[in-house]
C-alpha cells in the first residue's frame, strides 16, 4: 500500500537531524514516563521508533484515506444549517481514521492523554496530512491549539479540555472580525464579567477556520472603555454551553473541505484564560506563532504534492515523440520546484527544532528552577525561534505558491482542467501567504530580527558549523561567505540612513536576502550530511546568489528622494 511518510526518504532524513537527541531528552524528562505509561519511550533509540511507527500510520492514512478523499471533499464541502456545520461526508471519515489511530493531541502530555511528541516529528505529520488534502490539515492541525491551553491555562482547565482533544474533539482560535482582519488591536467582541465571577460573550467572529469546532480559543475586549490590545483577554468557550451560531459559511476559493465560519456570541458562557488584559500581548501572539509554523508545515505538504504532480505528468506525457521532461525548460522547472521544496522543508524543520528547545526549557521551568546556562540556552532558542518563524511562514508560503503555479504550467491546457488534481492543489494554495498573517505582515515581524543582528548570528553559526565541506560543495560554501558580505553591506547601507519610513520601504529585500542566506547553508548542512541534497544545494545557491545580488544592487543604487515614485497618487 502507498504510504506518504516512507515514500519520501527526505522526511527521515529531517527526523533524524543531530539536534533531535538534546530535544527528546529535554522533552522526556530522563524518561522517567516509562514508570508510568506502557507506551512511553525507555530511551532515546526507543523515542526515535516511536515518532517512525506513529509517522508511518500517518503516512499510511494519509495515503489510503485522506488523499483518495480530497477530490470529494472540494466538491462537496461543508453545509451549515440551523447554526450548526456538517462536514463533508469525506472529511468526517477523515477525522474518523485521525481519531482511531491517536492522532489527536500528539504534542500533549502523556499525563493528559497525549503522545508527548515533540514540535518536530508533530510538524511532519502536519507536512505529511497537507500533502494529502491541504483543507483537511487546518481541521487537524488545529489541535496545536491545545499548546496554548496547556501552556497559560489553569491546571484545572488542562484536565478539563486537553485530554478531550487528545480524545479527538475539535478546536478553533476565534480572532478576526469584521472590521479587524489583521488589526487584532482593533478586536471589539464583548466579554462581560458577572456578578457571579463568570464571564459571557458578544458579537462577531468572522473568517473563522473550523468554527463550529467543541473547543474554541477567544480573543475579546475585557475592559471597559479601552480601543487597544491592552483591553483585550483570552477566553475559552466549549461548543456544549451553548450561545455560539455559525451564521455562514465562506464561500472561498480553496480549502473547501475547511469550513471558514461567521459566528454570532449571544450571552456565550466562557472562561478566562490566563490573566485579564493579556490576550493580544502574551497569548494570541503564542498561538500566532504556532499557527505560522502549522501554515508552513502546510506549505511544505503543498509544494511537496505540486512537485510530484508535476515530475509524474512530465515524465508520461510525451510530444513530439519524447517525454515533454526531456526538454531543458521543463526539466529546469522540475528541478526549480524541487530546489524550492527542499529549501522550504529545510527552513520549516531548523524553525520547530529551535520552538522545541525553548519550549521545553519553559516547561521545565515549572517543574524546577533552570540553571544559568539553562536560562541562557533557552532565551537563545526562544529569539532564534522567533527570527526563524515568520521567515518560514512567509518564504515557504510563497514558494508554495510559486510551485503549485508551475505544476500547472507543466501540465499545459490540462492543467487548468479539473481533471487533474494541480488545479485544486493551486485554488489551495493560494490562501497560505494570506492567513495567519500575510507575507507582508511577515516581513514587519522579521525585519527586526534583520536590524538587531539575530540573523547574523545564526549565519555566523552554520559558518562554524561548515568550516569544511566536500570538494563539490566549495563553491556553495564560498558563493554564500560572498553573499553573506553584500547583505551586510546592504544592511549598513539602509540603517546608515536612520529613516523609519526607507527602513520599511527597504525590509522585504533584506529579509528575502537573510532567507536566502538561512536556507543556503540549511541546504549546505543537508548536503554534507546526505548526498542525496548535493544538487538542490548546488541550485539552490545559484538560485540565492542571483536574489541577493538583484536586492543589494537595488539597494546600492537607490536613493531616498525617489521613495516618491513607490507611493500611489
Amino acid at each position: 500500500m502507498a504510504n506518504f511518510y516512507t515514500d519520501n526518504p527526505d522526511l527521515k532524513h529531517h527526523l533524524t537531524h543531530p539536534m533531535m537527541r538534546k530535544i527528546v531528552e529535554l522533552k522526556e524528562r530522563n524518561y522517567t514516563d516509562a514508570e508510568k505509561f506502557d507506551y512511553a519511550p525507555v530511551d532515546f533509540d526507543d523515542a526515535m521508533d516511536n515518532y517512525d511507527k506513529v509517522l508511518d500510520i500517518v503516512g499510511d492514512i494519509c495515503a489510503n484515506t485522506i488523499a483518495p478523499n480530497a477530490e470529494g471533499v472540494d466538491h462537496e464541502g461543508p453545509s451549515v444549517a440551523n447554526g450548526r456545520v456538517t462536514y463533508a461526508s469525506g472529511t468526517q471519515v477523515n477525522l474518523d481514521a485521525c481519531r482511531k489511530a491517536g492522532l489527536m493531541g500528539m504534542s500533549m502530555p502523556r499525563r493528559l492523554g497525549g503522545l508527548n511528541f515533540p514540535i518536530t516529528p508533530y510538524i511532519m505529520a502536519a507536512d505529511i496530512v497537507s500533502r494529502a488534502d491541504t483543507g483537511f490539515e487546518n481541521l487537524w492541525g488545529l489541535q496545536d491549539c491545545a499548546e496554548t491551553l496547556y501552556e497559560f491555562g489553569s491546571e484545572e482547565q488542562k484536565q478539563k479540555y486537553i485530554p478531550r482533544v487528545c480524545e479527538g474533539e475539535t478546536m478553533s482560535m476565534d480572532l478576526t472580525e469584521p472590521d479587524a482582519g489583521s488589526d487584532l488591536q482593533a478586536v471589539m467582541l464583548k466579554a462581560t464579567k458577572k456578578e457571579d465571577g463568570t464571564w459571557v460573550l458578544n458579537g462577531v467572529k468572522r473568517f473563522i477556520t473550523n468554527g463550529d469546532s467543541d473547543i474554541h480559543l477567544v480573543l475579546a475586549r475585557s475592559e471597559e472603555g479601552t480601543t487597544d490590545g491592552r483591553g483585550l483577554s483570552m477566553f475559552i468557550y466549549d461548543k456544549r454551553n451553548g450561545g455560539v451560531n455559525v451564521r455562514r459559511i465562506e464561500n472561498k476559493m480553496g480549502i473547501k473541505g475547511s469550513p471558514t465560519c461567521e459566528l454570532t456570541y449571544k450571552n456565550a458562557p466562557a472562561e478566562l484564560c490566563g490573566d485579564t488584559r493579556m490576550g493580544l500581548i502574551k497569548y494570541v501572539m503564542a498561538l500566532m506563532n504556532g499557527a505560522r509554523l502549522g501554515i508552513a508545515a502546510q506549505s511544505v505538504g503543498v509544494s511537496e504534492i505540486a512537485y510530484r504532480e508535476a515530475l509524474q505528468y512530465a515524465r508520461e506525457r510525451r510530444q513530439f515523440g519524447k517525454a515533454i521532461i526531456e526538454f531543458p525548460a521543463v526539466a529546469e522547472m522540475i528541478t526549480v520546484m524541487k530546489t524550492k521544496l527542499d529549501a522550504s522543508r529545510t527552513l520549516l524543520y531548523e524553525t520547530a527544532r529551535y520552538v522545541d528547545l525553548y519550549k521545553a526549557y519553559e516547561d521545565i521551568a515549572k517543574e524546577r528552577s533552570l540553571s544559568g546556562d539553562e536560562r541562557k540556552e533557552m532565551k537563545l532558542y526562544k529569539k532564534l525561534a522567533d527570527a526563524l518563524t515568520p521567515l518560514a511562514k512567509g518564504l515557504t508560503s510563497e514558494y508554495c505558491n510559486q510551485n503549485a503555479y508551475d505544476c500547472i504550467q507543466v501540465h499545459g491546457g490540462s492543467g487548468f482542467m479539473k481533471d487533474y488534481a494541480c488545479e485544486r492543489i493551486y485554488r489551495d494554495a493560494r490562501i497560505t501567504s494570506i492567513y495567519e498573517g500575510t507575507t507582508q505582515l511577515q516581513v514587519v515581524a522579521a525585519i527586526r530580527h534583520v536590524t538587531t543582528g539575530t540573523y547574523m548570528t545564526l549565519i555566523n553559526g552554520y559558518v562554524e558549523q561548515t568550516v569544511e565541506v566536500r570538494p563539490e560543495l566549495a563553491d556553495v560554501k564560498s558563493n554564500l561567505v560572498a553573499m553573506t558580505e553584500q547583505y551586510q553591506k546592504a544592511v549598513e547601507t539602509v540603517l546608515a540612513v536612520n529613516d523609519q519610513t526607507y527602513t520599511d520601504f527597504m525590509a522585504r529585500r533584506l529579509v528575502e536576502m537573510a532567507g536566502n542566506i538561512v536556507m543556503g547553508y540549511l541546504l549546505l548542512l543537508d548536503a554534507q550530511r546526505n548526498e542525496a541534497f548535493t544538487r538542490s544545494a548546488q541550485v539552490y545557491n545559484k538560485m540565492g546568489q542571483a536574489e541577493v545580488a538583484k536586492h543589494a544592487d537595488f539597494i546600492a543604487n537607490f536613493n531616498i528622494d525617489q521613495l516618491d515614485l513607490y507611493k500611489q497618487a
